[in-house]
């Protein structure tokens, strides 16, 4: 070979030396950064050409997936139901991505995470088509159904859990919305996401995870437990050291109660019962911010909770002498989440016991073979078995003769705190209604329920978390129960 072929030859070998170089390169070393990459149509193409897995409820899908023959994308996600289980699964959307279940669970439910890898290498053999993988969730159908037509028509939201083992049964919010009508790739999609984000009920708002609420009287039972664990108190029915009128600390206001009832120096389970400001502002006093905040700590408040999807933080805050006081009767700024409150509820009943919230069971292959079981995790233990017992005393008798009759169930111990929380400035606008319970059985607690309702338009007289609230978490407990 001549001196100049000579020359070429070697110019195109390091031209296909480096063709080939920049092709691994771009292939292997760079194949996360272009799949994660907005622009890359491709992914998105591929996401929706094939059957994405389903959400299960009660081995049932509340999930599916229909063809389409608009533009290049196969297949869209549609709900059953999408208003109720909305703010279960979130949405999925070709031209808006996806939130919740739908996005924290995409993997398994496109069929492209690393748990399906053998999966689809074996499908590569046997030819078989693409699905997703499958994620099996907590929820009761039954307790969802009663917390959803509970709310009806009323702002709120409803959170449930199973006490023993963290599993959340229900988890509604209202106003709700379908994730269906905006799953598509349309103008007419982009119209419905859009009004409903300019919607002023806020229906993509989920309340019971991301809407932080004043809890009103049923932090209450906080401020007791906080009190049994310091010893500030040891027996639930001695008089406690509560004058009538009380002053607030540092300030020339005295703090009212609702009501004709008797506080002055009330116990702790009259106290309670009849939900007296007075004495439970005084007890956040004399405990002061510190131990409060520590307190409220341990059911949880000051850190956002993983379900998986996330929850907002609960808030017990940093203040000072008079503000403490009222942020121990759930004013102030002390502000929470249902789920929160769920988890306080589900603590106390499960003597002392505060389990991990989780909605995700388990994640099946295409195939409906499991590749990941939830083990049950306690997180803490708030108060101690003897405590948890005496506050699980004093909320059995709010619901057997006090402001929570109306959460009654035939033949079931049930324990339960009412609130009324005030709302804007200088409770100017109309109050929020608010009950925290559990039912019981012989085998311990099955669910825990929060409850918060915003209805604006009822009669100011007429908010109340036992008038409002009580009656929509006896029909989630109720739901529960008959299923076991």
């Amino acid at each position: 070979m001549n001196k100049p072929l000579r020359r070429i030859a070697m110019f195109c070998g390091i031209l296909v030396l480096a063709l080939l170089v920049r092709t691994n390169y771009i292939q292997y070393v760079r194949a996360d950064e272009l799949n994660a990459n907005e622009h890359n149509r491709r992914v998105q193409i591929e996401r929706y050409a094939h059957e994405r897995g389903n959400i299960i409820v009660d081995g049932e899908s509340v999930t599916g997936s229909v063809e389409t023959t608009d533009g290049d994308f196969k297949y869209k996600r549609v709900w059953k139901n999408g208003p109720m289980w909305a703010p279960v699964t979130g949405y999925s959307s070709q031209a808006f991505d996806s939130s919740q279940l739908e996005s924290i669970e995409d993997g398994i439910l496109t069929g492209n995470s690393d748990q399906l890898f053998f999966d689809r290498t074996l499908s590569m053999f046997t030819s078989e088509k693409k699905t997703g993988g499958n994620i099996v969730t907590t929820l009761n159908g039954a307790a969802q159904r009663a917390a959803f037509k509970g709310l009806g028509a009323k702002k709120g939201a409803v959170a449930a859990i199973d006490p023993q083992t963290g599993a959340i049964l229900a988890l509604a919010s209202t106003p709700s919305y379908d994730p269906s009508v905006f799953a598509g790739n349309s103008m007419k999609d982009s119209d419905a996401r859009q009004k409903l984000l300019s919607d002023k009920d806020k229906p993509m708002l989920n309340r019971a995870l991301r809407e932080t609420y004043p809890p009103g009287s049923t932090f209450k039972v906080v401020t007791a437990a906080a009190a049994l664990e310091n010893g500030l108190y040891t027996d639930i029915d001695e008089e406690t050291d509560s004058p009538l009128p009380w002053r607030l600390p540092l300030s020339t206001n005295l703090l009212q109660n609702e009501g004709d009832i008797p506080c002055e120096n009330a116990s702790l389970r009259e106290a309670l019962r009849w939900s007296c400001n007075t004495v439970f502002g005084k007890m956040s006093d004399d405990l002061g911010n510190e131990k409060m905040i520590e307190q409220a700590d341990k059911f949880g408040f000051n850190e956002e909770v993983f379900t998986p999807v996330r929850a907002d933080a609960s808030i017990y805050p940093k203040d000072n002498r008079p503000q403490n006081a009222m942020a121990g009767i759930g004013q102030a700024s002390n502000r929470t989440t249902p789920l929160q409150m769920a988890m306080v509820a589900s603590a106390i009943a499960n003597d002392g016991k505060l389990m991990q919230p989780y909605m995700v069971s388990q994640r099946q292959a295409p195939n409906l073979d499991v590749i990941y079981t939830h083990e049950k995790e306690e997180i803490g233990r708030p108060l101690s078995g003897e405590n948890a017992q005496k506050v699980q005393e004093m909320m059995e008798t709010v619901v057997a003769d006090g402001t929570g009759t109306n959460a009654q169930i035939d033949g079931v111990t049930v324990g339960g705190k009412t609130g009324t929380a005030q709302h804007g400035l200088n409770n100017s606008e109309k109050p929020y209604a608010w009950f925290i319970s559990y039912a019981k059985t012989d085998s311990g607690s099955p669910v825990a329920v929060a409850v918060v309702v915003e209805d604006g338009d009822a009669n100011r007289d007429d908010i109340s978390g036992g008038g409002l609230a009580a009656p929509i978490a006896k029909s989630v407990m109720k739901a529960v129960l008959d299923g076991k």
